[in-house]
């Protein structure tokens, strides 16, 4: 079994909510993750950032760091969705990358990144600060339009979050 494979296991596994064989699937492949996430190949340390999703490793925050700093766009994408997955029920998550988070939203490069560390941002509490930002974003005409779409989105259901409390 390779480390996708064991992903998908993993990700069987907590959907079927058996917590014991997850944990003991985690423990034997914590040092191959940790390996694969500093691999030079930009493809291997993208496999390793979604499998930290699929394993539920929320231990492996950190290292969701590293790949949102990633020099390869396809390897912040795979950190970023991994970190959207993981902060669907943990706002703090996003609250704890936030930062990192404002600047991929403005400033990557690549659209595609863009988009996806600003859906992240959907996940996290209603901060008054990301909303203008992610405003910002859909207010400017030389940005790409589904980014723009995007922010707008997300800042619409910040908004919203932030009134219902």
């Amino acid at each position: 079994m390779n480390l996708t494979e064991a992903a998908a296991r993993a990700d069987e596994l907590a959907a079927a909510g058996d917590q014991t064989a997850l944990a003991t699937l985690r423990q034997q492949w914590d040092e191959e993750l940790e390996h694969s996430a500093r691999s030079p190949d930009y493809r291997v340390r993208a496999q390793a950032y979604r499998a930290i999703a699929q394993f539920r490793f929320r231990q492996k925050l950190e290292l969701l760091r590293r790949g949102l700093e990633d020099e390869s766009a396809g390897a912040r994408g795979s950190a970023l969705i991994a970190l959207r997955s993981l902060s669907t029920d943990h706002p703090g998550d996003v609250n704890g990358f936030r930062p990192l988070l404002n600047e991929l939203a403005m400033r990557d490069p690549n659209d595609a990144v863009r988009r996806l560390a600003i859906l992240c941002l959907q996940n996290g509490t209603a901060d008054r600060g990301t909303i203008q930002l992610l405003d910002g974003i859909a207010g400017d005409d030389e940005t790409d339009r589904e980014v723009r779409e995007t922010a707008r989105k997300v800042s619409a259901a910040l908004v919203k979050k932030s009134r219902a409390k």
